[in-house]
């Protein structure tokens, strides 16, 4: 699978309204079929930082993705809410879903 985590920095000013305004982005993505799962996350240190975990089943899937009307249209329209160009970290991995914290079991 294809394991993306990216950064965003919202304007401080439409950082409690993002999940609105990346709202029909984050279901289209969700309703790709190649589409592992796609979650926003807000730091607890930086109230403008919000982090997207994203994972695609594989390459086409990742492809089909960027080449999205969805994508293109969110590149168009979020960047006006940012203070900076997202960072990104991405890898290809095995499997297609989270593996279990070994060092952190919980107990039956």
């Amino acid at each position: 699978m294809i394991f993306i985590t990216a950064k965003f920095r919202v304007r401080p000013d439409h950082a409690d309204t993002w999940p609105e305004i990346s709202r029909e982005f984050t279901e289209a993505t969700r309703a790709e079929p190649g589409c592992l799962w796609f979650d926003w996350s807000r730091s607890v240190d930086d109230p403008t930082e919000y982090v997207l975990v994203e994972a695609f089943r594989d390459d086409e899937a990742g492809a089909a993705h960027v080449r999205s009307d969805h994508f293109r249209q969110a590149g168009e329209t979020l960047p006006r809410y940012l203070v900076a160009t997202p960072r990104i970290v991405n890898f290809k991995v095995p499997g297609e879903d989270w593996s279990e914290l070994g060092e952190m079991a919980v107990k039956d």
